[in-house]
């Protein structure tokens, strides 16, 4: 299966913040929409970094409250792994494994287009066993 595939089932609807908003509002928007993680971007088409609840949660260990007064762009993840519509779902899943990554961007010829979770992932994966078991099923008893 391919990234458009999933994108197709679940939407392309991305949550983005400015990098120059407050790690505070970011909280407001994870809350609001019910999400872990955000993509930071100065006008919705381009990536500057992404920011999780990860992120937020070590920073505050690591410097106190004072960081949610802060800029977001202060503790988001500038070296972003992104992937494309053609790629396959399977790479993903390796890449999202090794390189211990929850959420990736989805960029078209360098716009974003569209983010795809270790959830949408693993549900992927789930309905393909379940696709092979019910095909097994349906072979066995005939």
């Amino acid at each position: 299966m391919r990234v458009s595939e999933v994108l197709r089932r679940k939407g392309a609807t991305v949550i983005t913040i400015a990098p120059d908003r407050s790690v505070r509002e970011l909280l407001a928007l994870l809350a609001e929409h019910g999400i872990g993680a955000v993509v930071v971007s100065e006008d919705g088409a381009g990536v500057s970094g992404i920011v999780s609840e990860r992120d937020v949660v070590r920073r505050l260990h690591l410097y106190g409250e004072e960081v949610l007064d802060g800029p977001v762009a202060a503790i988001m993840t500038v070296d972003v792994e992104t992937c494309a519509p053609p790629d396959d779902v399977e790479q993903l899943m390796t890449v999202m494994t090794e390189q211990r990554i929850r959420h990736l961007p989805v960029l078209e010829e360098g716009r974003l287009v569209g983010l795809v979770s270790i959830g949408d992932v693993v549900k992927h994966r789930i309905s393909e066993v379940q696709a092979e078991r019910d095909q097994l099923s349906a072979y066995i008893t005939r």
